[in-house]
């Protein structure tokens, strides 16, 4: 491992934004509460990466909790540490395995969730994996208040198909689809946070897609 993610884990270890696995699970059913100080919603981003998006919504909604979850600690740092820097009160960020995430979160305890840009995992023989999967989705409806979004941003078109699939198939609710939300009636101030990834698929002219879907 490299000095760089050595510091970093070593530094993500002294914030108080972040859990990570070893500190068990103190806050599942009260993260609004224990954890934020406050009775505000909560939203989770999976797969979060270096935090972007987190970090994003979390300015733009100061009346909400932002959880940013991601298994690699070395991309959380960048989040968490932007977030440290500039006091940024409503966002914190969860190290575990999201196949996990019921471990973590109560019942019906979030409000929305966000998953932007994840491993498309392509191979068939890798779709349990894909994190809108009918077995990752069961666990999102567990922990999902009723009604609450689900909101896939990706630039795999593949990956945008499947998931379209999978709800038309669950007899899930859809909202919103588009196969270019940049030029779409759908673009506002929240798709239009961009993460590092997305700014460099823009740039070759690669379209974004967008779903906005519920649980019946």
């Amino acid at each position: 491992m490299g000095k760089d993610k050595l510091k970093r884990f070593a530094e993500i270890a002294t914030f108080d934004n972040v859990v990570e696995l070893e500190a068990g699970k103190p806050f599942k059913g009260n993260w609004a509460k224990e954890f934020f100080k406050n009775d505000n919603p909560v939203v989770l981003e999976l797969a979060c990466g270096k935090g972007e998006y987190t970090v994003n919504l979390a300015k733009m909604f100061p009346d909400k909790n932002f959880i940013g979850i991601d298994y690699k600690g070395n991309r959380i740092w960048r989040g968490a540490k932007t977030a440290v820097e500039e006091g940024i009160k409503n966002v914190g960020f969860l190290r575990i395995q999201i196949e996990n995430i019921t471990d973590y979160f109560g019942d019906h305890e979030v409000d929305e969730i966000w998953i932007t840009f994840p491993d498309p995992q392509p191979q068939i023989s890798r779709e349990k994996k894909r994190l809108t999967a009918p077995r990752f989705l069961d666990k999102y409806k567990l922990i999902l208040k009723e009604g609450g979004y689900i909101n896939l941003k990706t630039d795999n078109d593949g990956l945008h198909e499947y998931t379209a699939g999978v709800i038309d198939a669950g007899g899930l609710k859809l909202h919103v689809r588009t196969e270019d939300v940049y030029n779409s009636e759908h673009l506002n101030e929240v798709l239009s946070i961009k993460t590092y990834y997305e700014k460099k698929y823009l740039q070759s002219a690669k379209n974004i897609n967008y779903l906005k879907f519920s649980f019946v």
